[in-house]
Protein backbone atom coordinates (compact mmCIF):
# COMPACT_ATOMS: atom_id res chain seq x y z
CA UNK A 1 0.00 0.00 0.00
CA UNK A 2 1.72 3.17 -0.65
CA UNK A 3 0.26 6.64 0.99
CA UNK A 4 1.51 10.03 -0.03
CA UNK A 5 1.22 13.79 1.57
CA UNK A 6 3.10 17.32 0.46
CA UNK A 7 5.99 16.80 -1.50
CA UNK A 8 5.43 12.75 -2.08
CA UNK A 9 1.70 13.32 -3.19
CA UNK A 10 3.16 15.75 -6.12
CA UNK A 11 5.71 13.30 -7.09
CA UNK A 12 3.14 10.20 -7.08
CA UNK A 13 1.19 12.31 -9.39
CA UNK A 14 3.88 13.82 -11.82
CA UNK A 15 5.19 10.35 -11.90
CA UNK A 16 1.87 9.28 -13.04
CA UNK A 17 1.71 11.75 -15.59
CA UNK A 18 4.65 10.84 -17.37
CA UNK A 19 4.00 6.86 -17.06
CA UNK A 20 0.46 7.56 -18.54
CA UNK A 21 1.67 10.30 -21.19
CA UNK A 22 1.77 7.20 -22.82
CA UNK A 23 -1.45 5.47 -24.50
CA UNK A 24 -3.13 3.41 -22.01
CA UNK A 25 -2.09 -0.62 -21.71
CA UNK A 26 -4.62 -2.50 -22.20
CA UNK A 27 -5.02 -3.14 -18.52
CA UNK A 28 -5.37 0.48 -17.89
CA UNK A 29 -8.42 2.86 -17.96
CA UNK A 30 -8.58 6.74 -18.16
CA UNK A 31 -12.03 7.99 -17.17
CA UNK A 32 -12.86 11.75 -17.14
CA UNK A 33 -15.57 12.99 -15.09
CA UNK A 34 -17.27 16.08 -15.18
CA UNK A 35 -17.24 17.07 -11.30
CA UNK A 36 -14.38 17.11 -9.06
CA UNK A 37 -14.36 15.39 -5.33
CA UNK A 38 -14.19 17.42 -2.52
CA UNK A 39 -12.85 14.79 -0.22
CA UNK A 40 -11.31 11.29 -0.10
CA UNK A 41 -13.05 10.69 3.34
CA UNK A 42 -16.03 8.20 2.59
CA UNK A 43 -18.11 10.28 5.78
CA UNK A 44 -17.43 13.90 4.71
CA UNK A 45 -19.77 15.14 2.19
CA UNK A 46 -23.10 13.67 1.25
CA UNK A 47 -22.36 14.48 -2.62
CA UNK A 48 -23.53 12.13 -5.37
CA UNK A 49 -19.78 12.63 -6.97
CA UNK A 50 -18.17 11.78 -4.28
CA UNK A 51 -19.87 8.38 -3.15
CA UNK A 52 -19.61 7.35 -6.71
CA UNK A 53 -15.65 8.22 -6.81
CA UNK A 54 -15.51 6.43 -3.28
CA UNK A 55 -17.05 3.14 -3.80
CA UNK A 56 -14.01 1.86 -5.99
CA UNK A 57 -12.02 1.85 -2.42
CA UNK A 58 -15.02 1.26 0.31
CA UNK A 59 -17.88 -0.52 0.04
CA UNK A 60 -21.58 -0.31 1.80
CA UNK A 61 -23.20 -3.28 3.62
CA UNK A 62 -26.01 -2.83 0.75
CA UNK A 63 -25.67 -1.72 -2.31
CA UNK A 64 -27.68 -0.41 -5.08
CA UNK A 65 -27.43 -2.18 -9.64
CA UNK A 66 -27.48 -0.18 -12.69
CA UNK A 67 -31.42 0.09 -11.78
CA UNK A 68 -31.63 0.81 -8.61
CA UNK A 69 -32.75 -1.88 -7.11
CA UNK A 70 -30.46 -3.33 -3.53
CA UNK A 71 -28.11 -5.83 -3.61
CA UNK A 72 -25.54 -7.42 -1.16
CA UNK A 73 -22.25 -6.16 -0.75
CA UNK A 74 -20.37 -6.10 2.60
CA UNK A 75 -23.45 -7.40 3.93
CA UNK A 76 -25.15 -11.24 2.39
CA UNK A 77 -28.05 -10.67 4.50
CA UNK A 78 -30.45 -8.11 6.50
CA UNK A 79 -33.49 -8.66 7.99
CA UNK A 80 -36.56 -7.45 11.34
CA UNK A 81 -36.37 -8.99 14.35
CA UNK A 82 -39.09 -6.78 15.15
CA UNK A 83 -40.06 -3.37 13.77
CA UNK A 84 -37.36 -1.41 15.97
CA UNK A 85 -34.75 -4.25 15.24
CA UNK A 86 -32.71 -4.99 11.97
CA UNK A 87 -30.01 -8.04 12.21
CA UNK A 88 -26.99 -7.61 8.97
CA UNK A 89 -25.19 -10.82 8.64
CA UNK A 90 -21.56 -9.64 7.20
CA UNK A 91 -19.85 -11.29 4.62
CA UNK A 92 -17.23 -13.38 5.22
CA UNK A 93 -13.42 -13.29 4.22
CA UNK A 94 -13.08 -9.76 2.95
CA UNK A 95 -9.97 -8.40 3.95
CA UNK A 96 -8.98 -4.66 4.54
CA UNK A 97 -6.04 -3.18 1.82
CA UNK A 98 -3.91 -3.73 4.37
CA UNK A 99 -4.61 -7.80 5.07
CA UNK A 100 -6.50 -7.06 8.10
CA UNK A 101 -9.88 -8.69 8.77
CA UNK A 102 -13.08 -6.81 8.25
CA UNK A 103 -15.94 -7.41 11.05
CA UNK A 104 -18.39 -5.64 12.90
CA UNK A 105 -16.09 -3.86 14.65
CA UNK A 106 -15.37 -1.88 11.24
CA UNK A 107 -19.52 -1.49 10.91
CA UNK A 108 -19.93 0.14 14.46
CA UNK A 109 -17.69 2.46 14.28
CA UNK A 110 -18.36 3.60 10.63
CA UNK A 111 -22.16 4.68 11.25
CA UNK A 112 -21.32 6.12 14.73
CA UNK A 113 -18.49 7.99 12.35
CA UNK A 114 -20.68 8.88 9.37
CA UNK A 115 -22.83 11.76 10.86
CA UNK A 116 -20.31 13.30 12.93
CA UNK A 117 -17.59 14.06 10.96
CA UNK A 118 -16.24 17.84 11.95
CA UNK A 119 -17.09 20.53 8.79
CA UNK A 120 -19.20 18.38 7.20
CA UNK A 121 -21.06 20.72 4.29
CA UNK A 122 -24.03 17.90 3.75
CA UNK A 123 -23.51 15.25 7.19
CA UNK A 124 -24.64 11.32 6.79
CA UNK A 125 -27.01 12.01 9.73
CA UNK A 126 -29.81 11.46 7.60
CA UNK A 127 -29.21 7.85 7.06
CA UNK A 128 -27.85 7.22 10.54
CA UNK A 129 -29.75 9.41 13.02
CA UNK A 130 -32.81 6.93 13.20
CA UNK A 131 -30.45 4.20 14.87
CA UNK A 132 -30.57 4.37 18.69
CA UNK A 133 -28.44 1.42 19.02
CA UNK A 134 -25.57 -0.62 17.60
CA UNK A 135 -25.17 -4.03 18.92
CA UNK A 136 -22.03 -6.40 17.83
CA UNK A 137 -23.24 -10.24 18.40
CA UNK A 138 -20.55 -11.75 17.14
CA UNK A 139 -17.57 -10.82 14.47
CA UNK A 140 -20.12 -11.01 11.49
CA UNK A 141 -23.71 -10.26 12.96
CA UNK A 142 -24.87 -6.65 14.12
CA UNK A 143 -28.00 -5.76 14.93
CA UNK A 144 -29.24 -2.19 15.09
CA UNK A 145 -32.52 -0.90 16.93
CA UNK A 146 -34.73 2.24 16.36
CA UNK A 147 -36.62 4.36 18.23
CA UNK A 148 -39.43 4.08 16.00
CA UNK A 149 -39.92 1.77 12.85
CA UNK A 150 -37.59 2.47 10.07
CA UNK A 151 -38.35 0.24 6.68
CA UNK A 152 -36.16 2.09 4.83
CA UNK A 153 -32.96 0.71 6.71
CA UNK A 154 -31.24 -1.24 3.78
CA UNK A 155 -31.32 1.36 1.52
CA UNK A 156 -30.23 4.09 3.65
CA UNK A 157 -27.18 2.42 4.96
CA UNK A 158 -26.62 1.57 1.12
CA UNK A 159 -25.13 5.09 1.36
CA UNK A 160 -23.11 4.85 4.00
CA UNK A 161 -19.28 3.47 3.18
CA UNK A 162 -17.70 1.38 5.68
CA UNK A 163 -14.48 2.39 6.66
CA UNK A 164 -11.52 0.33 8.87
CA UNK A 165 -11.98 0.87 12.96
CA UNK A 166 -7.79 0.65 12.95
CA UNK A 167 -7.31 3.18 10.99
CA UNK A 168 -10.27 5.19 11.10
CA UNK A 169 -10.01 5.65 15.11
CA UNK A 170 -8.49 9.13 15.97
CA UNK A 171 -8.25 10.06 11.68
CA UNK A 172 -9.23 13.44 10.29
CA UNK A 173 -10.68 14.20 7.16
CA UNK A 174 -6.99 15.38 5.61
CA UNK A 175 -6.25 11.65 7.07
CA UNK A 176 -8.30 10.28 4.15
CA UNK A 177 -7.28 12.60 1.89
CA UNK A 178 -3.71 12.22 1.93
CA UNK A 179 -4.23 8.10 1.87
CA UNK A 180 -3.16 7.52 5.50
CA UNK A 181 -6.52 6.01 6.46
CA UNK A 182 -8.22 5.52 2.99
CA UNK A 183 -8.02 1.62 3.95
CA UNK A 184 -11.18 0.21 2.08
CA UNK A 185 -12.58 -2.91 1.06
CA UNK A 186 -12.99 -2.20 -2.60
CA UNK A 187 -11.84 -3.23 -5.82
CA UNK A 188 -9.09 -0.70 -6.05
CA UNK A 189 -6.79 0.81 -3.33
CA UNK A 190 -6.28 4.29 -2.93
CA UNK A 191 -2.90 5.72 -4.83
CA UNK A 192 -3.02 9.40 -4.88
CA UNK A 193 -5.17 12.26 -5.67
CA UNK A 194 -5.17 15.64 -6.26
CA UNK A 195 -7.48 18.06 -5.36
CA UNK A 196 -9.18 18.98 -8.93
CA UNK A 197 -6.73 17.20 -10.87
CA UNK A 198 -7.09 13.61 -10.65
CA UNK A 199 -7.30 10.20 -8.46
CA UNK A 200 -4.97 7.17 -9.17
CA UNK A 201 -5.81 3.79 -8.00
CA UNK A 202 -4.71 0.22 -8.63
CA UNK A 203 -6.43 -3.04 -8.63
CA UNK A 204 -6.76 -5.04 -5.10
CA UNK A 205 -5.80 -8.74 -5.93
CA UNK A 206 -7.59 -9.50 -2.56
CA UNK A 207 -10.79 -8.26 -2.70
CA UNK A 208 -14.02 -10.61 -2.25
CA UNK A 209 -15.29 -9.85 -5.25
CA UNK A 210 -15.23 -10.47 -9.06
CA UNK A 211 -11.62 -9.33 -10.15
CA UNK A 212 -11.64 -6.05 -11.77
CA UNK A 213 -10.45 -5.84 -15.18
CA UNK A 214 -7.86 -2.96 -15.21
CA UNK A 215 -4.91 -3.06 -13.23
CA UNK A 216 -4.34 0.84 -12.77
CA UNK A 217 -7.28 3.51 -12.75
CA UNK A 218 -6.88 6.82 -13.79
CA UNK A 219 -9.88 9.49 -13.03
CA UNK A 220 -9.58 12.54 -14.31
CA UNK A 221 -11.14 15.50 -13.05
CA UNK A 222 -12.61 17.63 -16.57
CA UNK A 223 -15.25 19.75 -15.77
CA UNK A 224 -14.70 21.73 -18.57
CA UNK A 225 -17.19 20.46 -20.98
CA UNK A 226 -14.77 21.03 -24.41
CA UNK A 227 -11.58 19.87 -22.71
CA UNK A 228 -13.56 16.47 -21.51
CA UNK A 229 -14.81 15.82 -25.06
CA UNK A 230 -11.35 17.17 -26.39
CA UNK A 231 -9.71 14.39 -24.14
CA UNK A 232 -12.24 11.66 -24.87
CA UNK A 233 -11.94 12.29 -29.04
CA UNK A 234 -7.80 12.51 -28.76
CA UNK A 235 -7.15 9.25 -26.89
CA UNK A 236 -6.26 10.76 -23.28
CA UNK A 237 -9.30 8.77 -21.78
CA UNK A 238 -11.14 6.32 -22.87
CA UNK A 239 -14.27 7.13 -21.54
CA UNK A 240 -16.24 10.37 -20.20
CA UNK A 241 -19.81 11.17 -18.29
CA UNK A 242 -21.84 13.91 -18.52
CA UNK A 243 -21.67 14.28 -22.01
CA UNK A 244 -22.75 17.87 -23.40
CA UNK A 245 -26.23 17.85 -25.63
CA UNK A 246 -23.81 20.10 -28.14
CA UNK A 247 -21.73 17.39 -28.65
CA UNK A 248 -23.65 14.55 -28.94
CA UNK A 249 -24.87 14.86 -32.82
CA UNK A 250 -20.50 14.76 -33.59
CA UNK A 251 -19.96 12.03 -31.13
CA UNK A 252 -22.45 10.02 -32.93
CA UNK A 253 -21.22 10.39 -36.01
CA UNK A 254 -18.01 8.86 -34.89
CA UNK A 255 -17.13 5.41 -35.52
CA UNK A 256 -14.56 5.41 -32.88
CA UNK A 257 -16.62 6.83 -30.03
CA UNK A 258 -20.07 4.75 -28.59
CA UNK A 259 -22.79 6.27 -26.17
CA UNK A 260 -24.71 4.70 -23.85
CA UNK A 261 -27.52 6.92 -22.28
CA UNK A 262 -30.44 6.58 -19.73
CA UNK A 263 -33.46 8.48 -17.62
CA UNK A 264 -31.45 9.99 -14.04
CA UNK A 265 -33.11 9.78 -10.81
CA UNK A 266 -31.47 13.61 -10.88
CA UNK A 267 -33.99 16.20 -10.38
CA UNK A 268 -32.16 19.98 -11.54
CA UNK A 269 -34.44 22.59 -8.76
CA UNK A 270 -34.04 25.80 -7.33
CA UNK A 271 -33.96 26.13 -3.62
CA UNK A 272 -34.90 29.88 -2.07
CA UNK A 273 -34.30 31.13 1.22
CA UNK A 274 -37.96 31.34 3.28
CA UNK A 275 -35.94 30.73 6.67
CA UNK A 276 -35.02 34.73 6.97
CA UNK A 277 -37.92 37.02 7.41
CA UNK A 278 -36.03 39.97 6.78
CA UNK A 279 -32.87 41.08 5.04
CA UNK A 280 -32.64 38.21 3.00
CA UNK A 281 -28.76 38.51 0.92
CA UNK A 282 -28.99 39.30 -2.44
CA UNK A 283 -32.90 40.34 -2.66
CA UNK A 284 -33.30 44.11 -3.53
CA UNK A 285 -35.84 46.17 -4.99
CA UNK A 286 -35.82 47.67 -8.68
CA UNK A 287 -33.09 50.15 -7.85
CA UNK A 288 -30.70 47.57 -5.99
CA UNK A 289 -31.47 48.90 -2.54
CA UNK A 290 -32.14 45.71 0.23
CA UNK A 291 -35.54 44.46 0.69
CA UNK A 292 -36.60 44.57 4.35
CA UNK A 293 -39.08 42.04 3.91
CA UNK A 294 -38.08 38.69 2.35
CA UNK A 295 -40.61 38.28 -0.82
CA UNK A 296 -39.37 34.31 -0.71
CA UNK A 297 -41.44 33.47 2.29
CA UNK A 298 -44.46 33.99 0.43
CA UNK A 299 -45.82 30.90 -1.44
CA UNK A 300 -47.42 33.37 -4.40
CA UNK A 301 -43.92 34.56 -5.07
CA UNK A 302 -42.44 31.08 -5.28
CA UNK A 303 -45.58 29.92 -7.15
CA UNK A 304 -44.75 33.10 -9.92
CA UNK A 305 -40.84 32.07 -10.00
CA UNK A 306 -41.84 28.90 -10.98
CA UNK A 307 -44.87 29.71 -13.47
CA UNK A 308 -42.38 31.85 -15.07
CA UNK A 309 -39.93 29.36 -15.90
CA UNK A 310 -40.65 27.91 -19.49
CA UNK A 311 -39.16 24.03 -19.18
CA UNK A 312 -40.16 22.61 -21.89
CA UNK A 313 -38.16 25.27 -23.86
CA UNK A 314 -35.05 24.57 -21.54
CA UNK A 315 -34.91 21.01 -22.30
CA UNK A 316 -35.00 21.82 -26.22
CA UNK A 317 -32.56 24.43 -26.65
CA UNK A 318 -30.34 24.25 -23.28
CA UNK A 319 -29.94 20.24 -23.25
CA UNK A 320 -31.13 19.64 -26.88
CA UNK A 321 -33.63 17.24 -25.92
CA UNK A 322 -31.54 15.33 -23.14
CA UNK A 323 -33.36 15.83 -20.24
CA UNK A 324 -37.22 16.14 -19.08
CA UNK A 325 -39.46 18.50 -17.58
CA UNK A 326 -39.98 18.27 -13.98
CA UNK A 327 -42.67 18.81 -11.80
CA UNK A 328 -41.61 16.98 -8.61
CA UNK A 329 -38.94 15.62 -7.15
CA UNK A 330 -38.65 11.91 -8.89
CA UNK A 331 -40.28 10.76 -12.62
CA UNK A 332 -43.57 9.13 -11.42
CA UNK A 333 -42.72 5.74 -11.83
CA UNK A 334 -40.71 6.46 -8.64
CA UNK A 335 -41.61 4.66 -5.86
CA UNK A 336 -43.38 7.61 -3.74
CA UNK A 337 -43.49 10.21 -6.89
CA UNK A 338 -47.01 11.50 -7.56
CA UNK A 339 -49.15 11.17 -10.89
CA UNK A 340 -50.80 14.26 -10.34
CA UNK A 341 -47.76 16.40 -10.07
CA UNK A 342 -46.96 17.39 -13.91
CA UNK A 343 -44.35 19.82 -14.84
CA UNK A 344 -46.19 23.28 -14.44
CA UNK A 345 -47.58 24.89 -17.29
CA UNK A 346 -45.54 27.87 -18.40
CA UNK A 347 -47.78 30.99 -17.49
CA UNK A 348 -46.00 34.67 -17.51
CA UNK A 349 -49.02 36.36 -17.00
CA UNK A 350 -50.33 34.17 -14.10
CA UNK A 351 -47.05 34.65 -12.42
CA UNK A 352 -47.10 38.36 -13.15
CA UNK A 353 -50.76 38.37 -11.09
CA UNK A 354 -48.89 36.41 -8.54
CA UNK A 355 -46.61 39.01 -8.03
CA UNK A 356 -49.38 41.55 -7.82
CA UNK A 357 -51.27 39.71 -5.18
CA UNK A 358 -48.10 38.86 -3.06
CA UNK A 359 -47.58 43.53 -3.24
CA UNK A 360 -44.56 43.28 -6.11
CA UNK A 361 -46.54 44.75 -8.71
CA UNK A 362 -43.32 45.89 -9.63
CA UNK A 363 -41.26 42.83 -9.17
CA UNK A 364 -37.82 42.81 -7.34
CA UNK A 365 -34.07 42.01 -7.97
CA UNK A 366 -32.78 39.08 -6.75
CA UNK A 367 -29.20 37.07 -7.44
CA UNK A 368 -29.27 33.15 -8.38
CA UNK A 369 -26.02 31.15 -7.71
CA UNK A 370 -25.30 27.72 -8.96
CA UNK A 371 -21.88 25.47 -9.48
CA UNK A 372 -20.10 26.23 -12.34
CA UNK A 373 -18.75 22.80 -12.68
CA UNK A 374 -21.18 20.33 -11.25
CA UNK A 375 -24.10 19.93 -13.96
CA UNK A 376 -24.95 18.99 -17.80
CA UNK A 377 -25.02 23.17 -18.97
CA UNK A 378 -25.76 23.63 -15.32
CA UNK A 379 -24.57 27.75 -16.11
CA UNK A 380 -26.67 27.85 -19.21
CA UNK A 381 -29.71 26.62 -17.27
CA UNK A 382 -29.22 29.42 -14.72
CA UNK A 383 -29.02 32.20 -17.40
CA UNK A 384 -32.22 30.32 -19.09
CA UNK A 385 -34.13 30.82 -15.78
CA UNK A 386 -32.85 34.18 -15.39
CA UNK A 387 -34.00 35.55 -18.58
CA UNK A 388 -37.02 34.15 -18.12
CA UNK A 389 -37.55 35.62 -14.54
CA UNK A 390 -36.83 38.55 -15.77
CA UNK A 391 -39.80 38.30 -18.27
CA UNK A 392 -42.05 38.59 -15.30
CA UNK A 393 -40.13 42.20 -13.48
CA UNK A 394 -37.84 39.67 -11.62
CA UNK A 395 -34.72 41.27 -11.87
CA UNK A 396 -32.06 38.25 -11.96
CA UNK A 397 -28.39 38.42 -11.79
CA UNK A 398 -26.58 35.29 -12.08
CA UNK A 399 -22.94 34.25 -10.21
CA UNK A 400 -21.46 30.74 -10.45
CA UNK A 401 -18.41 29.41 -8.76
CA UNK A 402 -16.69 26.19 -8.06
CA UNK A 403 -19.06 23.16 -7.20
CA UNK A 404 -16.65 22.82 -3.76
CA UNK A 405 -16.99 26.88 -3.13
CA UNK A 406 -20.98 26.70 -3.67
CA UNK A 407 -21.84 23.63 -1.49
CA UNK A 408 -19.42 24.73 1.20
CA UNK A 409 -21.53 28.51 0.89
CA UNK A 410 -24.73 26.87 0.36
CA UNK A 411 -24.73 25.27 3.59
CA UNK A 412 -23.52 28.35 6.04
CA UNK A 413 -26.96 29.12 3.99
CA UNK A 414 -25.00 32.51 2.04
CA UNK A 415 -27.36 32.80 -0.68
CA UNK A 416 -31.10 33.97 -1.00
CA UNK A 417 -31.60 31.58 -4.71
CA UNK A 418 -29.72 28.92 -5.92
CA UNK A 419 -29.64 26.21 -8.60
CA UNK A 420 -28.53 22.82 -7.84
CA UNK A 421 -29.60 19.29 -8.40
CA UNK A 422 -30.50 16.04 -5.90
CA UNK A 423 -30.07 12.37 -6.98
CA UNK A 424 -32.48 10.41 -5.08
CA UNK A 425 -29.85 7.74 -3.33
CA UNK A 426 -32.74 5.98 -1.95
CA UNK A 427 -34.16 4.99 -5.30
CA UNK A 428 -37.47 6.65 -4.16
CA UNK A 429 -39.26 10.12 -2.93
CA UNK A 430 -38.00 10.27 0.56
CA UNK A 431 -34.28 10.66 0.08
CA UNK A 432 -35.57 14.53 -1.24
CA UNK A 433 -38.17 14.97 0.81
CA UNK A 434 -35.86 14.18 4.22
CA UNK A 435 -33.00 15.96 2.73
CA UNK A 436 -34.09 18.77 1.23
CA UNK A 437 -37.48 20.12 2.39
CA UNK A 438 -37.78 18.33 6.06
CA UNK A 439 -37.46 21.28 8.55
CA UNK A 440 -33.52 20.92 9.21
CA UNK A 441 -33.12 19.04 12.53
CA UNK A 442 -29.45 17.85 12.83
CA UNK A 443 -30.78 15.86 15.62
CA UNK A 444 -33.45 13.58 13.53
CA UNK A 445 -30.68 14.21 10.22
CA UNK A 446 -33.78 15.95 8.90
CA UNK A 447 -33.30 18.97 6.10
CA UNK A 448 -28.98 18.41 5.72
CA UNK A 449 -29.42 19.68 2.23
CA UNK A 450 -32.40 22.36 3.07
CA UNK A 451 -30.47 25.17 2.50
CA UNK A 452 -33.27 27.59 2.05
CA UNK A 453 -34.71 26.61 5.91
CA UNK A 454 -37.89 25.42 4.07
CA UNK A 455 -40.54 24.15 7.51
CA UNK A 456 -43.63 22.92 6.86
CA UNK A 457 -45.43 21.30 9.75
CA UNK A 458 -48.00 19.35 8.15
CA UNK A 459 -45.81 17.70 5.74
CA UNK A 460 -42.75 17.04 8.89
CA UNK A 461 -45.99 15.35 10.40
CA UNK A 462 -46.77 12.85 6.56
CA UNK A 463 -43.25 12.20 6.27
CA UNK A 464 -42.24 11.06 9.74
CA UNK A 465 -45.61 9.20 9.51
CA UNK A 466 -44.15 7.54 5.77
CA UNK A 467 -40.58 6.60 7.29
CA UNK A 468 -41.99 4.88 10.12
CA UNK A 469 -44.53 3.12 7.88
CA UNK A 470 -43.50 -0.63 7.73
CA UNK A 471 -46.03 -1.64 5.17
CA UNK A 472 -44.83 -0.85 1.55
CA UNK A 473 -48.82 0.53 -0.46
CA UNK A 474 -49.74 2.86 3.15
CA UNK A 475 -45.90 3.82 3.09
CA UNK A 476 -45.92 4.62 -0.36
CA UNK A 477 -49.28 6.74 -0.25
CA UNK A 478 -48.31 9.00 2.32
CA UNK A 479 -44.97 9.58 0.19
CA UNK A 480 -47.19 10.70 -2.51
CA UNK A 481 -49.10 13.12 0.16
CA UNK A 482 -45.95 14.52 1.13
CA UNK A 483 -44.84 15.04 -2.48
CA UNK A 484 -48.06 16.94 -3.41
CA UNK A 485 -47.57 19.26 -0.17
CA UNK A 486 -44.31 20.07 -0.54
CA UNK A 487 -44.86 21.40 -4.45
CA UNK A 488 -48.54 22.97 -3.66
CA UNK A 489 -45.83 25.13 -1.51
CA UNK A 490 -43.55 25.41 -3.59
CA UNK A 491 -40.90 24.00 -0.93
CA UNK A 492 -38.47 24.05 -3.68
CA UNK A 493 -39.33 24.88 -7.49
CA UNK A 494 -37.82 21.57 -9.76
CA UNK A 495 -36.91 22.73 -13.02
CA UNK A 496 -36.09 19.27 -15.12
CA UNK A 497 -34.84 15.69 -14.93
CA UNK A 498 -31.63 14.89 -16.36
CA UNK A 499 -30.66 12.10 -19.17
CA UNK A 500 -27.03 10.68 -18.21
CA UNK A 501 -24.84 9.87 -21.33
CA UNK A 502 -21.40 8.35 -21.32
CA UNK A 503 -19.26 8.13 -24.13
CA UNK A 504 -16.50 6.05 -24.84
CA UNK A 505 -13.81 4.88 -27.03
CA UNK A 506 -11.41 1.59 -27.61
CA UNK A 507 -14.54 -0.68 -27.87
CA UNK A 508 -15.25 -0.46 -24.23
CA UNK A 509 -18.90 -1.12 -23.24
CA UNK A 510 -20.51 0.60 -19.92
CA UNK A 511 -24.48 -0.19 -18.43
CA UNK A 512 -25.83 3.50 -17.78
CA UNK A 513 -26.81 3.55 -14.30
CA UNK A 514 -30.12 6.20 -12.60
CA UNK A 515 -28.17 7.06 -10.23
CA UNK A 516 -25.09 8.96 -12.49
CA UNK A 517 -22.22 6.77 -10.96
CA UNK A 518 -19.50 5.96 -13.28
CA UNK A 519 -17.54 2.82 -12.15
CA UNK A 520 -14.68 1.80 -13.62
CA UNK A 521 -15.95 -1.98 -12.10
CA UNK A 522 -18.72 -1.81 -14.85
CA UNK A 523 -16.47 -0.79 -17.82
CA UNK A 524 -15.94 -3.80 -19.38
CA UNK A 525 -13.07 -4.05 -22.05
CA UNK A 526 -13.62 -5.34 -25.95
CA UNK A 527 -14.62 -8.55 -26.07
CA UNK A 528 -11.53 -11.09 -26.82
Amino acid sequence: MRQFSGRGLQCALLAAALIWAAPAPAADLRIGLSTDSSAIDPHFHALAPNFAVLTHIFQPLVDFDAAQRPIPALAVAWKTIDPLTWEFELRRGVKWHDGSDFTADDVKFSLERAADVPNSPASFATYTRQISGIQVLDSHTVRLSTARPHPRMPVDLANVLIVSKKHGEGASTEDYNGGRAAIGTGPYRFVAWQRGDRLLLEKNPAHWGAAPAWDKVEIRYLTNDGARVAALLAGKVQLIDAVPPADLSQLKQNKDIRLASTASNRVIYLHMDTGRETRSPFVTDRAGNPLEKNPLRDPRVRGAISRAINREAIVARVLEGQGMPAGQFLPDSFFGASRKLGPPKHDPEGARKLLADAGYPNGFGITLHAPSNRYVNGERIAEAVAEMLGRVDIQTAVETMPANLFFSRGAQLEFSFLLAGWSASTGDVSSPLRALVASFDPKKGAGIANRGRYANPALDSVLDKALETLDDGAREKLLIEASEIAMQDHAVIPILFNVNTWAMRDGLNYEPRADDRTLAMSVRPPKG
